[in-house]
């Protein structure tokens, strides 16, 4: 068939991919499917999904061909006949009601699978939402008591609290520094209080996407439970362990289901989930599945950070509300009452019922006026390109911004080289591996690409050859004392995970391990048994997700791309608790800012629509 044809010939770098083009392939000789233009809309589906897009909206058909090899693009373009008709689908497609590899969605074309998981999580999320019944005049006191009379002005903090304990769902979004740890803590002392009047000792979880922001979590959550003045009995309840999620819902080797789905459910009253952006469409689903019926959700994060690595971007479409977050009437009074706060503030006449579910924490709390950094990420987060530019000459202490040229890059080089200096230099006075493993995580170089002399691979290299040059490490092949590696890819039976971080060094007996830390406790683990992984000096901002550092660099390319999106940039900013250095060409930043990212899905019209 000539449009196959077509499709083949736009199998190119940046173009299609040969799996995109089988997929259609496979439904032209297995579905029996003769129509042309549906074979060109299912190749588009899986490309668009390969590129994190659950589904295909047809209205952007047409500037996706423009965007494809100029001269295939204008060949296919006659190829697409609109809107397919679903009553002539056949055994491809449907809107749903059958079993098909495709299905129609309000002019959405879906992927089958991942139309199920889209309605499936917003099914689990509007159910979930109703009000408990929580009296506001018994919560009051409690509330008052945890977080203090902040007067006229709303605690923002304790408005989420009191938001939350009163759903079965609750989403905290908030900015770095707003507080969300505290929050939460404070909100699980709310609950465990709640169930303990009523004879419950409830189970609760915490959990996140990767091992290093489970680490961190749980690290924040015990400093912040320790700075709380609780009731032992409370104390007790509250974890003081996070898992990742893949840990928690029990990977199967071999297999990519867990032990833990709507048949065997997990074990716990209560889950909480940080680093929420990072959670794509299939993960959410199936761990929504997992919930017991009764159970209890709260999802943490930062709705500006970027969307998850794989298709869909489940907390930004949750929480897809324009402005400030208002509540609906009858939620608005009852936070009013439990927090002693005139409903008005807090209400909003077009509100939908997922509102009531939400909190927007407004107040940061690390980065005050005296903070570039977080004047820097605000300005970013407002596409305020002016204001982002006039920052670097206010002569903040905590950022500074370093062009792209050769100097430039040799300044950067120079930067690693004595970033990285602490955690060779504890290795080699021999301290323990958690020592230079929280040694190795205060600094971190962080950019855009993966390839090139400006991505992952490129500065990887000149990196490990200066530090080699100033005598801090001696490469003797693949594997060497002070190597830090990222593990790529999931491995159930190890227990290591995308985004999990260990060093190369010697045991007691002087032989070469990589050891990780999880939990404030490292293990070790032979070199021959890991999983795929790299070296990581540098590593991509999507890969720093659930990380902060208390020195940032982040460097972007010499030349434009898709991916340099201002939620790319947000999101590298946000990753530096004290100073975060730039590295970039001063053309690019006005693009970068004004550039938004973009996933095509359905969730947010089901829950706001």
């Amino acid at each position: 068939m000539q449009v196959l044809q077509l499709l083949q010939q736009a199998v190119m770098p940046g173009g299609l991919r040969a799996l995109d083009v089988q997929f259609a392939r496979f439904l032209h000789q297995t579905g029996q499917c003769q129509d042309p233009s549906l074979l060109l809309l299912a190749a588009l589906t899986s490309f668009e999904l390969g590129r994190g897009n659950v589904c295909l909206p047809l209205a952007a058909v047409p500037d996706l061909l423009r965007s494809l090899a100029p001269p295939l693009g204008e060949q296919l373009r006659p190829w697409f006949s609109g809107t397919p008709d679903v009553t002539t689908g056949g055994e491809v497609l449907s809107g749903g009601e059958r079993l098909t590899p495709l299905v129609l969605d309000l002019d959405r074309l879906y992927l089958q699978r991942y139309w199920r998981f889209e309605c499936d999580v917003a099914s689990f999320l509007l159910q979930r939402s109703e009000p408990l019944g929580v009296d506001p005049a018994r919560l009051k006191p409690s509330l008052q008591r945890l977080f203090g009379d902040a007067g006229a002005q709303p605690d923002w903090q304790k408005v989420a609290a009191a938001a939350v304990v009163n759903r079965r769902l609750g989403v905290i979004s908030g900015g770095p520094g707003t507080g969300k740890t505290t929050t939460v803590i404070k909100l699980l002392a709310l609950y465990i209080e709640q169930q303990l009047a009523l004879g419950s000792r409830p189970r609760i979880r915490l959990a996140a996407p990767t091992g290093k922001a489970a680490a961190r979590m749980a690290e924040s959550i015990s400093a912040a439970r320790g700075g709380l003045d609780l009731a032992p009995e409370i104390a007790r309840l509250i974890p003081q362990e996070a898992s990742t999620l893949h840990r928690l819902l029990g990977v199967r080797p071999g297999s990519r289901g867990f032990r833990h789905h709507a048949g065997n459910p997990l074990h716990l009253d209560l889950l909480v989930v940080d680093e929420a952006s990072m959670v794509d469409l299939p993960m959410m689903a199936r761990l929504l599945a997992a919930l017991p019926q009764g159970a209890r959700l709260i999802l943490i994060g930062d709705r500006d950070q970027l969307a998850s690595v794989e298709a869909g971007s489940v907390l930004g479409d949750i929480c897809s509300w324009s402005g400030e977050l208002g509540y609906g009437q009858a939620q608005a009074d009852y936070l009013a009452q439990a927090c002693g706060l005139d409903s008005a503030v807090l209400q909003s006449p077009d509100a939908k019922p997922i509102a009531d579910s939400l909190a927007q924490l407004r107040t940061s709390y690390r980065f005050g006026a005296d903070s570039g950094i977080g004047r820097l990420a605000r300005a970013v987060n407002l596409g305020d390109e002016a204001q982002f530019q006039a920052l670097w000459r206010e002569g903040f202490a905590d950022i500074a911004w370093h062009s792209l040229d050769s100097a430039g890059f040799q300044v950067l080089i120079g930067r690693c080289v004595e970033g990285y200096r602490a955690y060779l230099q504890l290795l080699a006075a021999g301290a323990s591996a958690e020592r230079v493993l929280a040694a190795f995580g205060r600094f971190q170089l962080l950019c855009a690409l993966r390839n090139g002399p400006y991505g992952v691979t490129g500065l990887n290299e000149r990196i490990e050859q200066a530090l080699a040059n100033a005598g801090l490490i001696t490469p003797q092949g693949h594997w060497y004392a002070g190597r830090p590696v990222i593990v790529t890819r999931n491995d159930g039976a190890l227990e290591l995970f995308n985004g999990d971080i260990g060093i190369a060094m010697p045991n007691a007996e002087g032989e070469l391990r990589v050891w990780f830390d999880q939990g404030g406790t490292a293990r070790a683990l032979l070199p021959s048994r890991m999983p795929e992984h790299e070296t990581v000096y540098a590593m991509t901002v999507h890969k720093s997700q659930g990380s902060e550092f208390d020195q940032t660099l982040l460097l972007l390319p010499g030349e434009d791309a898709p991916v340099l999106t201002r939620e790319l940039l947000y999101t590298g900013i946000t990753r530096a608790r004290k100073t975060f250095e730039l590295y970039a060409p001063d053309y690019l930043l006005k693009r970068v800012i004004a550039r938004r990212t973009q996933r095509a899905s359905g969730l947010a019209g089901r829950l706001w629509g």
